[in-house]
């Protein structure tokens, strides 16, 4: 049986993901900040995980040790308001909590599950990074949303990089926009009444795995939208 670690799963894409996987005959390892109803509605292997902090992420790896993983999706992100996240509003703790979450937590869990990545047998194991347009410098036209905005740009960087750094270990990673998604993320932009670009949770899974699987290691590393196209940095 396969194996998949899962970050955000107690709602929205996460959930959504780790329940997909699951229905396909996955092993996963379903993983969030908040052991919610979201969560213990899985039928997964539940852990309790702040990708903010090195003692959590430690805490996951020591109970996966020696575990091969096939696929480490990291999803779990956050997104301030943007009367908080605007020029004249942003600040550092904003800052420190939007990159904590949405580019540290990636880049070191990817890191401490490393070993069991290297450990699949899987042709070809892959981590998947759920990004977001809005980190696309050459796609901003219309400013705003600092803190998420960078911390997207961020993230697409680490995974550029982690993708050259695994290559010829055979691990394909891949940076994901899963578009306008209802979510309890941002309520701002994702209210399917007024926003005809707006999907559920599950078709933006079901449209990211669909991406992620169809990628090899001659594409790892690249932006892609969830309906298959590559995306600009």
């Amino acid at each position: 049986m396969p194996v998949a670690v899962v970050t955000g799963a107690n709602s929205s894409i996460g959930h959504a993901w780790a329940q997909l996987l699951i229905s396909e005959g996955w092993d996963v390892h379903a993983c969030d900040f908040e052991v919610g109803e979201g969560l213990q509605a899985l039928q997964a292997r539940l852990h309790r995980l702040d990708v903010r902090a090195p003692e959590s992420i430690a805490g996951l790896a020591a109970q996966l040790a020696g575990k091969p993983v096939d696929v480490l999706l990291n999803v779990a992100g956050t997104f301030a308001p943007a009367g908080l996240d605007g020029l004249d509003t942003t600040n550092k703790d904003v800052l420190t909590k939007t990159f904590e979450t949405n580019t540290f937590g990636p880049l070191l869990v990817t890191q401490a599950l490393l070993p069991n990545l290297l450990l699949s047998q899987a042709q070809p194991p892959r981590i998947g990074i759920v990004s977001s347009r809005v980190g696309s410098i050459s796609d901003n036209s219309s400013g705003g949303s600092y803190a998420y905005r960078a911390s997207k740009a961020a993230v697409n960087s680490v995974g550029k990089s982690m993708a050259m750094d695994l290559r010829d270990k055979g691990v394909v990673v891949a940076l994901l926009h899963p578009g306008f998604v209802n979510t309890n993320l941002n309520r701002e932009g994702t209210n399917p009444a007024t926003n005809s670009e707006v999907v559920e949770p599950e078709e933006a899974a079901a449209k990211l795995w669909a991406v992620l699987q169809s990628k090899g290691i001659e594409e790892t590393g690249m932006f892609w939208h969830r309906e298959g196209m590559e995306l600009p940095w």
